[in-house]
């Protein structure tokens, strides 16, 4: 069943009592607000993805909740919990679907140990995946947004999972996250994208989330095999400029984008080391929207 089907009532209901179970592939995640908004806001952006039947494992139990504390509820405020334990500084509720969705990358970046986890967008076309680490403020998102209406399959806009058997990356196609400048700028690229509703006075600024095209949500458990990985850099209105780098800058990049990479020690080297070395490796910067799909695309026509 898909959440898409659930009366929205009975979402609500879900979301207060025992929780609803989300496949997220490859992981459930059971989540329980008394939000009413919250619930709108997980339908519009979540409404293709199944729901788990209750005998499942779920691997992380959240909730957003209003806090209970007499002078935080007065300010309107709302709490994230993983597994019965607040983890947060409380935030407005206004911002409930943005902790959401920071809680759940916590919760993956913190526990899912069984991948090397990658602080990156993860592309796909023909089977073949486009890996982007870069740190915030790189226009990593954006630049993601952009081709994942443009023909790439969305896999992440911030976590890449790397099989360490395999060398396959992994996805969910869960929201992308615009901040600022980015999400005017997205909307006018691409007006099919559909949006939530913008949360200003963010620590990141004023945020919005893109719900991932459907054909990515429909594909997100199929794998793909890693071929390119990009440096994004935003440089304004510069032209597009898309140049090949050293395999080692590209590791070291990588490495430092990773929130596990040492605790895999010499297994997670050696994954690392496979996946640059089966890539084409460069640095790109970008201004234009336009100018940079170009480019991506000849990427993939230069490899067929």
């Amino acid at each position: 069943m898909k959440l898409a089907e659930l009366p929205r009532e009975d979402l609500r209901h879900r979301l207060r009592r025992d929780g609803l179970a989300l496949r997220l592939a490859p992981f459930t995640v059971n989540v329980r607000s008394d939000l009413p908004h919250l619930a709108d806001d997980i339908a519009l952006m979540y409404e293709g993805f199944e729901l788990a039947p209750r005998q499942d494992f779920v691997d992380f139990h959240v909730a957003v909740l209003r806090s209970p504390h007499w002078r935080s509820r007065l300010m309107g405020r709302a709490e994230f919990w993983f597994d019965g334990q607040r983890s947060f500084t409380p935030l407005p509720a206004a911002q409930a679907l943005a902790m959401l969705e920071w809680g759940i990358n916590w919760c993956i970046a913190a526990h899912a140990h069984q991948y090397l986890l990658i602080h990156a967008a993860v592309l796909e076309r023909g089977g073949r995946a486009l890996l982007m680490p870069a740190p915030p403020g790189a226009g990593k998102s954006t630049l993601c947004a952009a081709l994942a209406h443009r023909g790439w399959r969305l896999l992440s806009d911030e976590l890449g999972l790397l099989d360490l058997r395999t060398g396959e990356l992994h996805g969910m196609a869960r929201p992308i996250n615009l901040k600022n400048a980015s999400i005017p700028l997205v909307k006018a690229f691409a007006p099919e994208a559909r949006f939530s509703a913008s949360m200003p006075n963010t620590s990141k600024g004023t945020v919005a989330l893109v719900r991932a095209p459907e054909a990515a949500i429909a594909r997100r458990g199929v794998p793909a095999t890693p071929a390119w990985v990009v440096l994004p850099a935003w440089r304004g209105y510069s032209s597009a400029r898309l140049e090949p780098v050293e395999r080692a800058s590209a590791f070291m990049a990588l490495a430092e984008q990773s929130f596990n990479y040492d605790l895999h020690g010499q297994a997670g080297f050696q994954a690392l080391g496979a996946l640059v070395d089966r890539c084409e490796c460069y640095r790109f910067e970008y201004g234009q929207l336009d100018d940079a799909v170009a480019h991506f695309d000849s990427l993939v026509g230069g490899a067929e």
